[in-house]
């Protein structure tokens, strides 16, 4: 009986993958022969999806983008031999170019195996950390998180370590661990892919940190549009509790942890942690005063750590191989690998892996193969639609913090959004001001009133009225948004207008 792969990730459903599995099922009985069907998770080739994988002597075989179709053809051609005759195969999945050359860690079991079998998770090194995290002390896993370097991968890139630390030390009877998966950058789909294809992968990781800092209960806020995670996590969320993963008695240890999901408001806004603990506690998503930091007075005012899906899911990895065998990759203060999502108009769109220091050339050109529309590219916008608009003379900048902040821009979530040179940057430069307007909670007046005054001026400007005048006062809006604005929001929504001031100026002139 040959094993046959079809994903089953909200990308690949999009594009028929259900009915391509139905098809192969269907077309195989006609033929008199049997196949064993997976849905496994996507391997985040987005632009071969529905990639149907055959598994033979020789490794898995892969042929994508597979239509309805193209199913009979394939049989036709040799698919459940593993034949390469066929102009959809790729030869074996993991030499395909796009997937040999990163450097995966925390995805690295995505798309090999059914999402929610426990079986597979740990025929893959699953839970391993988390049988290493029981044998330590909660301040040795702190270290060991420490030593990885590992910083948010949400955006803020605070060092995880130092955050648990703080609730390691915070006295409390009860503390929380709560993942934001309320992904909502543009460009951005890793959390999607973490959820939907390696879900106990999070869980392992939101369970070491419970251990680590002694917090008993764990809540994802999960983005409401995302329903296919939602269902996958409650069920890999049950099945884990019976078999021991999650629960009061963590693999005979004692020790407890309990995981919930809950669902997110819909709002941009939720995804600062301060609205989302707002938001988890069943108010309305807005922005809380600093001090105190949830770390301090987080959920329901007890000691809480906020990480992002990445964050969490990078853990295992670390108790598993050790902080260092992690902070052996990447540059600088940057350590580890950053997930980076190709989007917008680019050939090749999909999840590419590497360690901090690649550059967006390399990534752009080598995995994205250019513009869709194979138009020059002009643009992109890197960390989602709080963040600056790079022209080509950003493009060789190594992927890193610091050397991202040094020009104004930033790594954020790792999204990338690609531009030919097709695109108005002064109608960017617009959206992102009316982003602000739509998304903000409202409970400063920088952001507020700011962003509301950022379109009218953007409007005068390209209506010629006033020029000059208007973007001075566009300039200094900027700056007070920056300074007085209460969170990210408000404080960087001016980012993206900027750039296009100073790398684009051409475009604000009509």
């Amino acid at each position: 009986m040959v094993r046959v792969f079809v994903p089953r990730d909200t990308t690949a459903l999009a594009m028929g993958a259900d009915e391509v599995a139905d098809r192969l099922v269907a077309e195989a009985d006609a033929r008199g022969i049997e196949i064993a069907l997976t849905r496994n998770g996507s391997r985040g080739l987005a632009w071969l999806e529905p990639l149907v994988e055959i598994e033979t002597d020789a490794g898995r075989m892969a042929y994508g983008p597979v239509s309805v179709d193209d199913v009979a053809g394939l049989l036709d051609a040799g698919l459940l031999e593993g034949s390469t005759e066929h102009p959809l195969a790729h030869g074996p999945t993991e030499a395909i170019p796009y997937l040999a050359r990163q450097q995966r860690l925390t995805f690295s079991r995505i798309g090999v195996t059914d999402p929610l079998s426990i079986a597979d998770y740990l025929a893959l090194d699953g839970f391993r950390g988390l049988e290493t995290a029981l044998t330590l002390e909660p301040q040795a896993i702190v270290d060991e998180v420490k030593t990885s370097g590992l910083r948010g991968r949400g955006g803020a890139a605070f060092p995880t370590g130092i955050k648990w630390q703080t609730v390691h030390d915070a006295p409390s009877d009860q503390k929380y661990i709560v993942c934001n998966a309320d992904e909502g950058d543009s460009g951005t789909f890793a959390d999607r892919l973490a959820m939907e294809c390696d879900p106990y992968m999070l869980i392992e990781g939101m369970a070491i940190a419970g251990l680590a800092v002694g917090a008993t209960q764990g809540y994802i806020y999960l983005r409401s549009e995302y329903p296919l995670a939602h269902r996958i996590l409650d069920e890999a969320i049950a099945r884990a509790e019976q078999a021991g993963y999650l629960g009061a008695d963590i693999r005979g240890s004692g020790r407890r942890f309990d995981l919930e999901v809950r669902l997110g408001a819909g709002a941009y806004i939720c995804g600062e942690e301060t609205s989302l603990l707002e938001s988890l506690e069943g108010k309305r998503g807005m922005v809380r005063y600093k001090p105190p930091l949830p770390a301090i007075e987080g959920l329901f005012g007890r000691p809480t750590v906020v990480n992002n899906v990445l964050s969490l899911a990078a853990v295992p990895y670390i108790l598993d191989r050790g902080g260092e065998a992690y902070a052996n990759y990447g540059m600088g203060r940057s350590r580890g690998t950053l997930a980076l999502q190709l989007a917008g108009n680019v050939k090749r769109g999909g999840l590419v892996e590497l360690a901090f220091g690649t550059t967006l050339r390399e990534l752009m050109e080598d995995f994205g193969g250019g513009t869709f529309t194979e138009r020059p590219l002009r643009a992109v916008q890197v960390g989602g639609p709080l963040c600056a608009y790079l022209p080509e003379s950003q493009w060789d900048l190594p992927l890193d913090y610091e050397t991202f902040a040094s020009v104004g821009a930033g790594v954020g979530h790792g999204g990338v959004v690609m531009f030919d040179d097709s695109v108005d940057m002064a109608e960017q430069a617009r959206f992102s001001m009316e982003f602000c307007a739509v998304e903000s909670c409202g409970k400063c007046t920088p952001c507020r009133i700011g962003s509301t005054r950022g379109v009218e001026v953007i409007d005068r400007i390209l209506a010629n009225q006033d020029r000059d005048a208007n973007l001075e006062l566009l300039d200094e809006l900027c700056e007070t948004m920056e300074d007085g604005s209460l969170c990210a929001m408000g404080g960087m929504t001016p980012f993206p207008v900027k750039s296009v001031m100073t790398h684009f100026p051409d475009d604000l002139q009509r």
